[in-house]
């Protein structure tokens, strides 16, 4: 599995994809592999303010509940309220399916950020 270039990736599984000062959130191919289907996502309400690795709410799959946790610092502008009715999207194309969009509060913590290599080489994969 190759991973994008365009994002960058934690170590719990999250990518975040800038665009300007806004960020769209989601979950990597390897963290949705390991859920197996999802079948229910919570995520928070626009406007709540995340601190870089804060809780933002779950996911939830045949298999396991887990976390999920902001890469960076920012205020939620917008959630994926699609996933409500289609949370398998997460299944079907996780890096194109977003959960969350901030607004950055700290540009520089994107280089505490793995690249698609350094992803890569924390899975296994590389």
């Amino acid at each position: 599995m190759s991973y994008p270039t365009d994002v960058r990736y934690t170590r719990d599984h999250e990518w975040i994809r800038l665009e300007g000062e806004i960020g769209r959130i989601g979950v990597t191919h390897y963290a949705q592999e390991q859920l197996g289907d999802v079948v229910f996502v919570e995520l928070p309400e626009v406007g709540r303010a995340l601190a870089k690795g804060d809780q933002f709410g779950s996911i939830e799959s045949v298999k396991a509940v887990s976390d999920l946790y902001a890469p960076m610092s920012g205020r939620v502008v917008e959630v994926n309220a699609a996933l409500a009715d289609q949370p398998e999207s997460v299944n079907q194309d996780p890096h194109a399916t977003w959960m969350i969009a901030i607004a950055i509060d700290a540009a520089g913590e994107v280089e505490d950020l793995l690249d698609a290599d350094g992803y890569a080489s924390l899975i296994g994969g590389a």
